[in-house]
């Protein structure tokens, strides 16, 4: 007897692992695990399109990867050390080493745009620290076109732009989350929604007025791409590299939103309440009125049975 009862639940379990194997997709905290990939590395994977995922056939929100996806990647002769390099990612010291420059001349090229940064994180000290793709840096300091810019005076007119405070880092980070944000999703209210991510609440109500939309956009908001406590300094400061302000920013990003909602208006509107008034009147119960749910006619109020009484009164008196 004691023997059934020890054997019996180590075949379950075993059924079940065997099971989980043959599974036609997993998650991608699995996945990344099969892939040897910690979590932000497998993330940054998806973005790039190393790594497809597919809608959760379950309903559930999170996507999963196919199984076939992981065969494919793991046939790939060196495919750990490829997956790897392709996801590695440098700050400022490094990406300095990459190019062979100084780290100052790192950090004026990156604010003019010319490297372009693809995460970033909060310090301790609640300073952005900005990454870059280790691959992008080795091909821009191969590129015959960055000789000029990684030796040398850095030509006037961009001097001026620098001493004038451009940075461009942060727009340029979120250009390229918007599009990392995208092509995860096929929906035209989501679609929708990863813009209104990018903006002021305010820049969202001058282009979609109803308020049920908004709300429903709001919804389907993407998480903030650095989580932190609500209303605490360092969600200030990432609430602040999420959103635009220039104004070219801020008027472009308002058309490609107002070209997304015309869209998702298109297919499907937005979730809204059902008013009461508009349930059929075979549902209301017989003799029932508007806002009364039992059946009864409404009760006369006693003070407006009382004033009939007295005018009642008087025209008798006053015929």
């Amino acid at each position: 007897m004691s023997g059934t009862t020890i054997t019996q639940p180590a075949t379950a379990t075993a059924a079940l692992l065997d099971a989980g194997e043959r599974l036609p997709s997993i998650s991608q905290s699995r996945a990344a695990r099969e892939l040897g990939l910690k979590r932000r590395e497998f993330d940054l994977a998806v973005h790039l399109g190393c790594v497809r995922t597919l809608p959760d056939d379950g309903g559930g929100g999170a996507r999963r990867v196919a199984r076939a996806e992981i065969d494919r990647i793991r046939a790939a002769e060196g495919w750990a050390e490829a997956l790897q390099e392709r996801v590695r990612t440098v700050g400022t010291k490094e990406g300095a080493a990459l190019l062979g420059v100084t780290t100052a001349r790192f950090t004026r090229l990156a604010r003019l745009g010319l490297v372009v940064p693809v995460t970033f994180y909060l310090n301790r000290y609640r300073a952005v620290v900005w990454l870059y793709l280790a691959q992008e840096l080795s091909q821009f300091a191969a590129g015959t076109e960055s000789a000029s810019l990684l030796s040398g005076r850095i030509p006037e007119g961009l001097r001026g732009q620098l001493d004038e405070g451009l940075d461009l880092r942060p727009r340029n980070w979120r250009g390229r989350h918007r599009g990392f944000l995208l092509r995860g999703t096929e929906d035209p209210w989501a679609q929708a929604a990863i813009v209104t991510s990018l903006l002021d609440p305010a820049h969202v109500a001058h282009v979609v007025q109803d308020p049920y939309e908004r709300a429903y956009l709001n919804r389907l908001r993407p998480d903030r791409a650095a989580r932190a406590t609500p209303d605490s300094p360092a969600a200030q400061v990432t609430a602040r590299i999420m959103t635009a302000e220039d104004p070219d920013e801020i008027a472009w990003l308002e058309a490609d939103l107002a070209q997304a909602i015309t869209h998702a208006r298109e297919t499907r509107p937005a979730p809204r309440p059902v008013p009461r008034d508009s349930a059929p009147a075979a549902t209301r119960p017989s003799g029932a009125t508007v806002g009364d749910h039992t059946g009864r006619a409404p009760e006369r109020p006693r003070e407006l049975s009382e004033r009939s009484r007295v005018f009642g009164w008087l025209r008798r008196r006053n015929p």
